[in-house]
Parts: structure tokens; sequence; C-alpha cells
């Protein structure tokens, strides 16, 4: 659908009455920020690609007004952000080089830069201008900025979290400040994204006219972007005091039951007091179920819910512009329901008997005594009755999902966000009020893979069996600087044997998350007779293989099929190895089929053949492993019993030095 700056008179019709006047804000150029070759990051630009191509391929972006995507002026900019940070992300286009990039962006918080960076980044901020501007006249009834890089982590002097302008406060202060004769004087943020938004917070903490709404996991401040700031207590300073609002979950997990309990017991009555001029909402689609990061679990629907009970305030005057959101598929449905409701103006029916976690009470609860001070309408206790109500069971069907059923994405899986920032502490789960989900929700081709064993054969730091059980079970070893999640099924391997194999041990790569600087350990995919590699194989499930497969790969084991399933494992013995094309933009997604030990087969992951050319002509690096990485492996050769430390000193040292 092409985009033009027009705005379109003719509007569809549903449900017998006419769709509201929504715009619609998508450019191609914010594609151009990514991060560089070696990061398979969960910020990317498929994130926008899937959320367009669903809204396109439902004919919900032909009943919208599509706007033309405007770069910010500088004058705008420094309504929030210092001259020296404006002058940083404008600088990025002009750097020469990817490592130069790399090096400048490693001075900040959870950051890349990319040669498109300076672009997308001024036309994200100028497009929720836009799109708020748009709304502000009254030309459009609501507007949806389909934007990145997200905004809600940049503060006045830096970038942080993925951020490099906050673009959400840019158009707030830009109404506020810049146009009043639009008349909007009071402004509601409603920040729904996962982590707090701690950049916006910031920069309306003493601004009464900004009630500033942020719901997140905070999990006793060791969640992202960490700290105390997304503390309930922290309600304002000076004339904004009580105007600003934190909800901080203390775990995961939380649904539809918990947020639809917050909106109803604190959001709602204080917006009914604040009565805004308009809504903005930080929509980050990272508390959704499935997403690799939030740990959350809100449906679409429930999105589209939220979204509905904000409709009956300053008359439906809604800009929502994108902040975070990591499952493809998660972050284009929950995106396609809202902007439904958008054009409707309403939510669609659902039935649902979940409730609420009894740590989501007792943090209402914590949240209106704080505030109630600055709302009376937040003094007195919830009844008990209300609060008494604290099963959490699955979701039950609504006509939404009607709608959607046959819509399916042709995106891949995006990977998983703990590659790229600071590692989480251990979650607090609140179990004793809770029914475990997983179990319902497990996908039937776990359960069918669960029956089918292979050999798993490790050749890196996998050889050491307490490296290989972070996979399993989750958690780290020394010298990791992330964790594992590990798979679905913790089971411990059924065996375990050493062989060695015809095939090539080399190293490649410049730095991993997981392990820093320095290459990590791949296997050339074809045999050479000539070569000698030990392989330790571990004997488990393929639902764990698949899980292993994931993680090496970087992305979220919640998804809906298996990567490499029972009928690829016969292909595999066949055809020697398989190139897995859900994976294909991760490092391991060759599984190659060593033969068989016993009858069950021998399946290690690696390269593709097309990398190990690019490795060979020098487009991606060959460099040594680092010493904690290398140490890994020699310990698990020798705890192995397959050489001494010397012997498996000098045969990592062969390895990462002999041409390939």
């Amino acid at each position: 659908m092409e985009s033009n700056g027009e705005i379109e008179s003719s509007l569809s019709r549903s449900n017998g009455g006419e769709d509201r006047r929504v715009g619609l804000i998508f450019d191609e150029r914010i594609c151009k920020h990514y991060a560089p070759a070696e990061e398979d990051h969960p910020e990317c630009p498929d994130r926008i690609l899937a959320i367009w191509s669903l809204l396109n391929s439902s004919g919900l972006a032909k009943r919208c007004i599509i706007l033309k995507a405007k770069d910010v002026e500088d004058n705008h900019l420094a309504l929030v952000h210092t001259k020296k940070h404006i002058s940083l992300i404008k600088s990025i286009s002009s750097v020469n080089s990817e490592s130069k990039r790399s090096r400048l962006a490693a001075r900040f918080n959870s950051i890349y830069f990319s040669e498109g960076s300076t672009e997308a980044a001024s036309l994200a901020a100028g497009s929720v201008i836009e799109a708020a501007e748009k709304v502000a006249k009254g030309e459009l009834d609501s507007a949806f900025a389909i934007v990145r890089p997200p905004g809600h982590h940049a503060v006045e002097g830096e970038p942080m979290g993925f951020c490099l302008y906050n673009n959400v406060a840019i158009a707030t202060s830009y109404l506020l400040n810049e146009r009043r004769d639009l008349g909007i004087n009071k402004i509601l943020i409603v920040d729904w994204d996962v982590h707090h938004g701690n950049g916006t917070q910031k920069m309306f903490y003493k601004d009464p006219r900004v009630l500033f709404f942020s719901v997140h996991r905070y999990d006793s401040g060791t969640f992202y972007p960490s700290g105390h700031d997304g503390s309930y207590i922290m309600t304002g300073e000076d004339s904004g005091a009580g105007h600003n609002i934190n909800v901080p979950w203390e775990h995961g997990r939380c649904g539809d039951a918990d947020y639809l309990a917050l909106w109803d017991n604190i959001l709602i009555p204080v917006a009914k007091v604040f009565n805004p001029d308009m809504i903005i909402v930080s929509a980050g689609f990272d508390a959704a179920i499935g997403d690799p990061l939030g740990g959350c679990r809100i449906t679409p629907h429930g999105y589209s819910i939220m979204l509905d009970k904000l409709m009956e305030f300053a008359g439906g005057k809604i800009v929502m512009a994108l902040e975070g959101g990591y499952n493809l598929n998660s972050i284009a449905t929950s995106a396609w329901a809202c902007v439904d409701v958008l054009l409707h103006g309403k939510a669609p029916n659902v039935v649902s008997e979940a409730y609420p976690f009894a740590s989501t009470w007792r943090v209402i609860q914590e949240v209106r005594r704080e505030l109630s001070t600055y709302w009376p309408v937040l003094g007195g206790e919830l009844p008990e009755k209300t609060i008494n109500k604290t099963t959490q069971i699955a979701i039950l069907s609504s006509d939404y999902e009607d709608k959607t059923e046959d819509i399916v994405l042709s995106v891949p899986e995006v990977p998983t966000i703990e590659d790229v920032i600071q590692p989480l502490s251990n979650l607090k789960i609140d179990l004793d009020s809770q029914v475990d989900q997983e179990a319902n929700m497990k996908p039937s081709w776990r359960s069918e893979l669960s029956k089918v064993d292979v050999w798993y054969a490790s050749y890196g730091s996998n050889m050491k069996m307490s490296r290989f059980r972070c996979y399993i079970e989750g958690g780290q070893v020394e010298g990791m600087m992330r964790l594992c999640v590990g798979s679905m099924d913790k089971s411990k391997p059924k065996g375990i044997i050493w062989k060695t194999f015809p095939h090539r041990l080399f190293f490649a790569r410049e730095r991993t998350a997981t392990w820093g600087p320095g290459g990590v350990a791949f296997l050339h995919p074809n045999s050479n007779v000539q070569e000698k590699t030990h392989l330790c194989l571990y004997k488990i499930t393929l639902e764990q293989f698949n899980d292993v497969l994931l993680q090496e790969n970087g992305l979220n084991l919640e998804t809906s099929h298996p990567l490499f399933d029972s009928a690829a494992l016969q292909t595999i013995q066949t055809e020697k190895s398989i190139l897995v094309e859900l994976v294909q933009r991760g490092w391991y997604h060759n599984v190659v089929y060593l033969g068989n030990e016993g009858d069950i087969p021998v399946l290690t992951m690696t390269c593709s053949l097309s990398d190990v050319d690019n490795f060979i002509s020098g487009k991606f690096p060959i460099n040594p492993p680092c010493k904690e990485y290398a140490n890994t492996l020699i310990t698990g050769l020798v705890e192995g019993e397959q050489l001494s430390e010397e012997e498996a000193s000098a045969y990592i040292k062969e390895a990462s030095s002999k041409p390939l």
C-alpha cells in the first residue's frame, strides 16, 4: 500500500457504522537502523515489517489513513534532549566504519548504531509528532506510529535500552509547549511496555500537565532498566507530585486479568479525575504472551480491552507509538487488535474466568495507598470478595480469535533479548497464588517429540557437562556473561559417550553475548578423513534437541512448531544435513547427521557451507577463542577423560591457528 501525505476522504463501513478516522505511519527507511551483522538483535526491522504485513494482509490498513513519515526538527528534539545528545545521534551516519560505530555504542547501556540510525531516529521522533498533531487538530480521531527505534528509555542526555530519542516525550512536550493553540493542555501517557519508562518519567516528573502511568515488571528493582525509579513510591515532585504513577509487578507471568484489575482499580479512576485532553500510549508489546524477554502473558484481546477502556477519555483522541515487543507473531497480532479497536471504537466481546495473582492485588493496594493523598478516589481498601479472587487460569476464547485464526505471518522468530542486555536476576514468582499454566499451554509437538531420542554431539563449550546442563536446566557457569533459559523438559541426559569424527574444528566470529570478545567453535559440515575432532554425545529427546537448537540460535522457546521434527529426522539420514529455515539468521542453523550410535541418530549443529566460504574469504572473521571459552572446552575434554590438560590446550590451539 503506497503512503501519501493526503488525508483520504473515503472510509469503509463496518458493523453498520462508519470507521473512526485512524492514521497509520510506516516507512521502510526506518528499517535501515539494524544491529551489526554478527549480532542477531531482537530490536530488528522485522518487528515493524511483521506489523505492517499483518495490517495489510488482514485489510485493516486499507481502512486507515496512511500518513507520510516526517523527520524531526532540532528545536523539537531540544524540548527534552541536550545539544550533546542530539549531536551524537545526528553524527552516527557520518561515522565511516562499523567497528567505530560499535565502539561508540558500547559507551551506552544496551545500544547499537548503524549507518541508518540517524535517519531512523529522526523519522521515528518526527512521525510521532506528526501523528499527535493530526489528532490534536481533529484531522484524525486517533493514530498509530509504527516506528523504531523505540524511545521510552532514552533520557535527557543519552540513548539507552535500544532507544535513541524519546519519541513520546518529544511529541508530548511539542503539543504542550509549542502548539498550545491546539487546546491540548493535559496529556495522559500510558506506558504498558514490560519495562519501566524511566526516560519519560524523568522528563515530566515535576510537570502537572502530564499524568505518567507505567505498568512494568520490577522484580524488586532487578528487572531492566533496574534500580528504584520504577518503584511505586516515585510519585512525582513539586507541582507534579502525584502525577507519576508506577505499578511495579513483583514477577512475570502477569496476564489479562492482572492488567485489567489494575486498569479498573487505579488507572481508570484516576484518569476520570485528571480528565486528559489527549492520551499517548507508549505501546510496547513485550508483555505479550510468548515474548522472549517480558515473561508476561497479555493476549491480543487483553490489549484490545486495555485500549478500549481508554477510549472513553479525551473524546477518543489516542496516539499510539510503538515501543518494545520482540516476538514477531505477538507484536503483530497485538498491534492488529489495537488498530481494530481504534477503528471500531470498541473491543470485541469475550468470556473469561481468569483472576489476578494474589501479588497483583497486593501491588494494587500498595499503589492505591501511596497515591490516595493526591487522588482521594483511590482511598479506602478494596472489598475482600474482590481481592480474594486469585486463581489464574487460561484465557478463554473470544470473537477476536475468530478474526485472526486464519492469519499466518511469513516472518521468522525473533532472538531472545537476553543476548544483548545485561543478565537478569532469578525471577521471584508468587507460587502460592497461581495455577501453573505451562502444562495446559504445551504445544502438541512437544509431547510427540519427547518420545523420540537422539544423540546430540557437541564439539564446543557443551562438551563440559555443567555447561551443557545450562541449556537443559537453565543458568550459567563460570565465564558466561548471560543466563540460559533452559529446556522446557529439564530431564538430565539419558546417556553420555565420547567419539571422534572426521570433521574440521575451527573458531570464528568476533564476539558473542555469552562469552564476550573472541571466536567460538564451529564444525566444518563436510567430513575429511585427515581431520579428527572430539565430540561429546548426549542422549536427549528430540524436544530437548529443538530447545538446544533454539537457544544456540538465540530464539524464544515458546514456538508453535518445532524447528526440527520427526520428518526432518528421517530426511536428514539421507540428505546428511538440513538448513533450518526459521533460524537461518543464526550461527548454528545447519543440522548435520553424523551417523547412528546403535539405532539412534547422531546430530550436531553448525554453520552452513556458504558460511564456511565467507570465513575463508574473510567476509566473516576467523578468531581464536577467548580464555574463558577455551578453558571451558579444555575442562570438558579433561573431565571427559579424552585428553590431558596439556593435550587439550594443544588441541584447541591447533584448531584455532590452523588455516581453514
